[in-house]
């Protein structure tokens, strides 16, 4: 994403601005309102530096970009400078606070040992940190809207598309849990796509609603928030077919097999009615961790069957579509918008 390096910069001194590592006075009142000159940076060091680190350690900053590119679209502006840019880069850490939480708490309830190639923020701090910095995190992320320069009123939808969206996300959450416990249970490709739009697709729409919301433009953010989720929904299809080919950057291959995960791949293998043999290797996976035999076996079990090559075409149609569609709310066509997606889906799974 080397042609959106101006706005990644901008985006990385608004996230270090609302999580700055070594925070002064002024941003801890800020943040938390103290009346006690006894507490201080120090105290507040559990909660930053799980949350700061992941953060610090990079990914792809698709959705912050992503905001500000919907806000630049509607717009119809090429200045990256303008004045009327300026709130939906305060914007950014809205999505990127949410998604790295969401981070945090997805490598402990999967079990995950890395994270961006280093080790889950609960195996360096304990899970009890782990888990209250990420919590705080979710409710630090809404902060910035306090900071924008607009009406009450614009203020108000920011905070109620916010709350329905970080809602949805934890309900897909719950789906994608419950249903990797359940070993003998296949959720229909329907649901699968309710859950996957909630979980991963949510990120998106948050992303496309604030930027519409923050171009003016609240006629249309609905509709690019439900555009933005299947956009969202393609990305995760793509992210769980590398899983089982190249595998993930700082992850190691085929780890949704012992996690038992019911990614598209599984389901559309599932379909074939030979699910029984790809069940077997899950259990010993799971039992046996990532260095199993059974890993293997289930990743060709799947190639074999065309189920991986199929779920990465069902993956980049959802991205394409979604993005021809998101177009269409433009004034006129965001070429950088399409340089984005298309940017973003690894060489690989082309």
């Amino acid at each position: 994403m080397d042609d959106f390096s101006s706005i990644l910069n901008r985006i990385e001194k608004e996230l270090k601005a609302s999580l700055p590592s070594s925070p002064d006075k002024a941003w801890l009142d800020s943040v938390f309102s103290l009346s006690s000159d006894v507490v201080n940076a120090k105290h507040a060091e559990p909660l930053i530096k799980p949350t700061g680190h992941l953060i610090a350690l990079g990914g792809k900053r698709w959705r912050p970009l992503f905001l500000v590119l919907c806000t630049k679209a509607v717009l119809g502006i090429d200045d990256i400078n303008s004045i009327s840019l300026e709130n939906a880069f305060k914007l950014t850490p809205l999505v990127e606070f949410v998604h790295t939480a969401s981070l945090i708490h997805d490598d402990i309830e999967d079990a995950s040992e890395t994270r961006r190639g280093k080790p889950a923020a609960y195996i360096t701090y304990g899970t009890d940190i782990a888990i209250n910095a990420a919590s705080w995190l979710y409710f630090l992320a809404p902060n910035c809207i306090d900071a924008l320069d607009v009406s009450t009123g614009i203020k108000n939808s920011l905070y109620k598309m916010y709350l329905t969206e970080t809602r949805k996300l934890h309900l897909g959450q719950a789906m994608d849990i419950d249903w990797h416990r359940k070993a003998d249970f296949i959720p229909s490709i329907d649901e699968y796509y309710a859950m996957v739009t909630s979980k991963t697709g949510t990120l998106a729409s948050m992303a496309a609603r604030a930027g519409f919301i923050c171009a003016g433009d609240c006629k249309n953010e609905e509709k690019a928030g439900r555009i933005a989720s299947q956009i969202g929904a393609g990305f995760q299809i793509i992210d769980d077919v590398i899983n089982l080919t190249t595998g993930n950057p700082g992850k190691k291959r085929g780890d949704d097999i012992v996690e038992g995960k019911k990614s598209l791949p599984v389901l559309i293998f599932a379909a074939t009615g030979d699910y029984n043999k790809l069940r077997i290797c899950f259990e010993k996976a799971k039992k046996d961790g990532i260095e199993s035999s059974a890993v293997e076996e289930a990743i060709e079990l799947l190639d074999k069957s065309n189920a991986i090559s199929s779920a990465k075409k069902r993956g980049i149609e959802l991205i394409e579509k979604g993005c021809a569609e998101l177009q269409s709310l433009f004034p006129q066509k965001e070429a950088a918008l399409d340089t984005l997606f298309m940017g973003l889906i690894p060489k690989e799974a082309q």
